[in-house]
């Protein structure tokens, strides 16, 4: 199995974990901005998450065997 294969069933079984840790980085940035770039923080988030669901396919294992959305 190649190392980008691992990478993918990684984010694929801890996606979740990913896009909490994401969004609290996000708030952690919006904070220390007070809001000042706010939407360039919303938009860099949303599209890191939506480069994740092409990485994996659109798979996600939330009890649902990892099928996709």
């Amino acid at each position: 199995m190649s190392f980008m294969d691992r990478l993918k069933d990684k984010l694929v079984q801890n996606r979740d974990k990913v896009e909490t840790g994401m969004d609290k980085a996000a708030s952690a940035a919006d904070s220390a901005t007070k809001g000042k770039h706010r939407g360039r923080i919303e938009t860099g988030t949303r599209k890191a998450k939506e480069a994740i669901g092409r990485f994996t396919n659109g798979h996600r294992r939330d009890g649902d065997g990892g099928a996709p959305r």
